[in-house]
């Protein structure tokens, strides 16, 4: 039996690898800002479940959070999935919202490895970070959600480099668009609800699918798992023919070019 601490677990991809670990025998600690949520799905889940509710960006979080650690006893696996989303245009964008994104993107998952680094050294423990194709790539209205997965990548392909030899396993997932509240929660300009929908490239995957797929490649200790080919293959073309590929996406994503 492994302790597993997911953040961002009372719904989405974080409910959904919640019960691939819980149903594998797993001692789980559930973070999220949503309370209820939080409570209805222990109660859900049964034994072996333990939740903290708060916020990653809160003064205090990442002391209670590691308190809750050394309560359980050990860590064997740290899943950084707790995240949040902006659609708008760059310049119509409050720079407050790019901060916020980046709060909890990036610097939230990077406080929080660095804090519990020693709690897995114990175990040789593995730290999975959902990270975002658009992290690879720029995608027109997401200014702000795509720096912050670019941090979010780049911190920890280096940390995994740094780490190796203190047996500290690190899994980056490069999944494009999961069916998940992450996009319905999505900051506008202004901070407020963003207002259209968003444009999507490719499938709209399962979060339970990918929850199974993480957890299989957490057993294979694989570094990285692209989830979806198309969007991988977008990125590659990104690299190679960038001038067509802006092409191809302003026509794609037009609706988030026009919202000025």
């Amino acid at each position: 039996m492994k302790t597993v601490l997911i953040t961002g677990a009372a719904s989405g991809l974080g409910w959904e690898l919640s019960k691939v670990f819980h149903a594998r025998g797993d001692q789980l600690l559930l973070i999220d800002r949503d309370g209820d949520g939080l409570s209805q799905r222990a109660e859900e889940l049964g034994e072996r479940v333990t939740t903290l509710a708060c916020d990653l960006v809160a003064d205090t979080a990442i002391t209670d959070i590691v308190r809750a650690v050394e309560h359980a006893g050990a860590l064997d696996v740290l899943v950084n999935n707790a995240g949040i989303t902006q659609r708008s245009l760059a310049a119509e964008t409050d720079p407050a919202v790019m901060k916020k994104v980046m709060a909890v993107d990036w610097q939230a998952p990077m406080e929080l490895a660095l804090a519990l680094l020693p709690a897995l050294y114990k175990t040789r423990g593995s730290i999975i970070n959902i990270g975002s194709m658009a992290g690879w790539m720029p995608v027109p209205g997401r200014a702000g959600y795509c720096s912050a997965k670019s941090a979010l990548a780049q911190f920890f392909e280096v940390l995994r480099m740094e780490e190796a030899a203190n047996g500290i396993h690190v899994l980056m997932v490069y999944p494009s668009f999961l069916d998940t509240p992450i996009e319905k929660n999505a900051l506008g300009g202004d901070g407020k609800p963003a207002k259209h929908a968003r444009s999507t490239v490719g499938r709209i995957d399962s979060a339970g699918a990918l929850a199974r797929d993480i957890v299989c490649a957490l057993d294979k200790r694989k570094p990285r798992l692209f989830p979806n080919r198309f969007t991988l293959f977008a990125s590659i073309l990104w690299r190679v023919a960038p001038g067509l590929f802006q092409h191809m996406a302003g026509k794609r994503f037009a609706v988030e070019l026009e919202q000025r």
